[in-house]
């Protein structure tokens, strides 16, 4: 099998797609702009980066760095957004728990992604809960929440 190599076209990008590319082209051409999540959420793209590089630090102060797995137990939300710019900002390997499947295939998930922290919604606490005795992996466990001290 031969394989050719074609010539990008003049309309195609000449520069990597990166998600810190992502981040930061809504901050520099639109900070102002207002983001809205399902009504319950507004902030402006400045603040999303803002937003986004506070949770890098906290997981860099939790002791997360570049190869650690990062799971996420949220639902689609704002919070979840923010962790998938965040995680990898540090180097780190975001995890989408599937929180649909069953106790043990979540923990069974987890021991496989060798989960080091779980960023975990008040919603899925107990679920959690369950699970930890049988993730070794797992260090530690940032509870998100709805309430009026949420992170």
């Amino acid at each position: 099998m031969k394989t050719k190599i074609l010539p990008p076209t003049d309309s195609a990008y000449n520069y990597p797609l990166l998600i810190k590319s992502l981040l930061l082209s809504g901050q520099r051409y639109a900070p102002d702009q207002e983001i809205v999540y399902s009504d319950v959420s507004r902030y402006d793209y400045r603040t999303f980066n803002q937003r986004v590089r506070k949770l890098a630090n906290v997981l860099t102060e939790a002791g997360i760095g570049a190869g650690d797995v990062v799971a996420v137990m949220d639902w689609d939300s704002h919070r979840y957004l923010e962790a998938y710019f965040a995680v990898p900002m540090i180097g780190a390997i975001l995890h989408h728990v599937n929180i649909r499947l069953s106790r043990d295939q979540i923990a069974y998930t987890m021991n496989h992604a060798e989960d080091k922290l779980v960023l975990v919604h008040d919603d899925f606490m107990q679920l959690a809960e369950s699970i930890a005795p049988d993730a070794p992996t797992v260090k530690g466990y940032i509870q998100l929440s709805d309430s009026e001290y949420r992170v």
